[in-house]
Parts: C-alpha cells; structure tokens; sequence
C-alpha cells in the first residue's frame, strides 16, 4: 500500500502550499543522492518526497487525491507515479536552489556509469481530436512522428573539458571558507561526451530526422485540454543521453445531439404536443449508439429523464456518468381552421388546464437536481 503524500512530506491536508514547498525542499535537501552517494534508500525516499510534492503543489490534483486518494491517479497516466530523477530535477530543480550547484548533482549511478549525467532530449508536443465515442470508451491512435534520433554510425568522444561527467566544479574562497559549486559543461551541454565522427546525413550533434509511428493509449473520460505524456519518444539527446518525451493535448470534436458536461450527457428531445399528451416511444443518440425510451402519457415539458451509467466512462474507474434527457413540447406557431377550432374548443376544459402536482419540480429544483 502506497504511504500517504502528507505524511511523506510531514505536512497537514491543511498546509498551506507555501508550507508545502518549504516541507518538500527539506526533504530534498535531505536525500539529495549528492548529500548521499549510493544509498539506495534515500534515493527511494527523494523519489517518493518528489511524487508527493507533484500532487500535492497542483490544486487541481490535490484536490482529486483528498477526494480519492492514490486511486485519483491509477492508469490515466496524469501525475503521481513513477517519476525519475531526470522528470525530478528538470521539474522542480529550482527548489534546491544553490545548495547543490544550481541543482546539479555529482557522483550518482543512475545517471551513468563514473557519475556522468545523462542528458534528457527535447520534448515534442502534438494535438490528437477525438469523437465524442472515443472519449466515452477510450482509443488506441496511431499518429506520426518527426523526431531527432541518433544517425547510424555517428561517433562520440569523452569532453576533455569535464573528463565525461557532464560538470565542471569550481572552488571558491569566501568568507565563510572555501565553497565548492557545480555547473554543466559548457562544452558538451551536459552529456559528458561530444561529437566525433558523423555521417552526411546528421546534423551538428549527431542527430537526423526520422518519421516514427507511434501508438498513443488514451483512457476513458479525458477532457479538453488534458495531456498525455508517452515517454521516450521526443527528440534524442547526443551522445549516452535519454529520449525527450512525446506530449500529447487532448482535443475532443462537438457531437451532433450529446452535450457532455463532467461525466454526464445531455440530450435535447422535442416532441409535438400530441405525442407529449398520448405518449409515445423515441430513439435517441447515446455513445454506446442508438437506444429507446419510452414517454408516458401526459408527460410535461421540462421532465428530465435520466439513463444510469450511459454517460461518459469516469477517468478514475468510478463507473460511467449518466444521459439526461430534456423533454421539450413543441409548440406549433401556425395552425389550420380545423386545428385551431379544436384548440378553441379547449380552453377553458379543465383538462387542459395546468394543475402542477408536489412532485413536478420546479426549474430550480431540476437544476438542483441536475447537479446533485
């Protein structure tokens, strides 16, 4: 079982998200792999205190884990979970500070054998539009990818300049004694190595273009706006360093007759008075495809009718939201002689005359409901 993030960072849900940042850089600091070199466990532990600072600094995804815990997270690929030390320090180095060189870190294995760090490529970022369908059920897309990846037969060499580690240090003398900093190598960017040897075909760093097709997994339920992340495959990076990542913005298309909002569906059906007052049977659009529903007699305009679970699949696993249908009588703005006699005739009829019941709510209250 997964520890809970507060007391990861040793914090209150009241904590406010400067005692958040303050709590996080503590812990940081106390398990950064500069302060201790080859301890498994306390590379554990400033992974764990990272993921926790990712939820809990993003309001929107504090909010989803006070409500659901580590359950708001599972399978959509949305934050909380699997960072590493690349996504650590490029995300949130500068709440280090200069405690470690700006950052920067030395002498740690994950990052390359002797110390050396490993440079991230560049990010990508595409947009993918789906159906209405696709986001209710999910979809696999394939798209294509223009991405930098190394050329066949480029060659790389050790940077005299930091002896392969990616840093150079430099030693002060202060006041306050002798202070020793770190910062990239100027000469290789980072990675320790620099260009050798490079066919026609590449470019300055080794690198050439190359189309890719690459298969996204989006889940159920995601909305306008989102991003995906699919690692590896942005840009390479030069010499022994790691792939960027693939970033992907969620678009969705307007669907004809369904209008989402959160994981409920809404769906406008007008009927004519003479169906609203013997009844009748429609089929409407849904996302699982068409389905019938049946109107009583002497049903009013303004009833909601509401379909259970044939609404959008929740993005956390909590089953599916549902389809509201919203009957409106139509009525007609022209009649023939004989249709406006029978109307004539009507009024004043006591049964066309409006008699509201206790159980048929009010706009207010439909909206109330709406929402409940």
């Amino acid at each position: 079982m997964k520890e809970d993030y507060y007391d990861i960072l040793g914090v209150s849900k009241s904590a406010s998200a400067a005692e958040i940042k303050k709590a996080y850089r503590k812990k940081a600091l106390q398990y950064h792999p500069d302060k201790n070199p080859g301890d498994a466990k306390a590379e554990e532990m400033f992974k764990k205190s990272a993921e926790a600072y990712e939820v809990l600094s993003d309001l929107n995804k504090k909010a989803k884990y006070d409500q659901f815990g580590h359950a708001a997270f599972e399978g959509g690929g949305f934050g909380g979970g699997g960072m590493n030390m690349d996504d650590i320090f490029s995300q949130f180095g500068d709440i280090f500070g200069s405690a470690f060189g700006g950052g920067g870190f030395s002498g740690f294995s994950g990052f390359g054998g002797g110390g050396q760090r490993r440079v991230k490529g560049s990010n990508l970022r595409i947009r993918v539009k789906l159906t209405l369908e696709e986001v209710a059920n999910g979809v696999e897309k394939k798209v294509k990818v223009r991405r930098k990846v190394q050329a066949e037969g480029v060659t790389y060499k050790t940077c005299s300049t930091c002896n392969g580690r990616g840093q150079v240090t430099k030693i002060q003398n202060t006041i306050l004694g002798r202070m020793q900093t770190a910062a990239t190598c100027s000469n290789c960017g980072g990675s320790g190595q620099i260009l050798d040897g490079k066919p026609g075909d590449a470019d300055a760093q080794g690198l050439k273009i190359s189309e890719e097709t690459v298969s996204i997994n989006i889940p159920a339920g995601v909305e306008e706006g989102m991003q995906l992340k699919v690692p590896g495959k942005g840009n390479d990076a030069p010499g022994n360093g790691i792939p960027g990542d693939l970033l992907v913005a969620i678009e969705t298309q307007e669907h004809e007759t369904l209008k989402r909002e959160g994981d409920n569906l809404h769906h406008d059906l007008y009927i004519s008075i003479a169906d609203a007052i013997l009844g009748t049977s429609k089929e409407i659009d849904a996302v699982g495809g068409k389905v019938r529903i049946k109107l009583e007699p002497g049903i009013q305009s303004g009833k909601i009718l509401r379909l259970r679970g044939k609404g959008i699949s929740s993005l956390n696993g909590y089953g599916s939201g549902d389809l509201l249908v919203h009957v409106n009588v139509w009525t007609p703005k022209e009649l023939n002689k004989e249709q406006r006699e029978f109307f004539e005739s009507m009024q004043g009829n006591e049964n066309f005359e409006p008699k509201p019941e206790k159980s048929d709510k009010s706009f207010f209250e439909k909206v109330k409901d709406m929402f409940s």
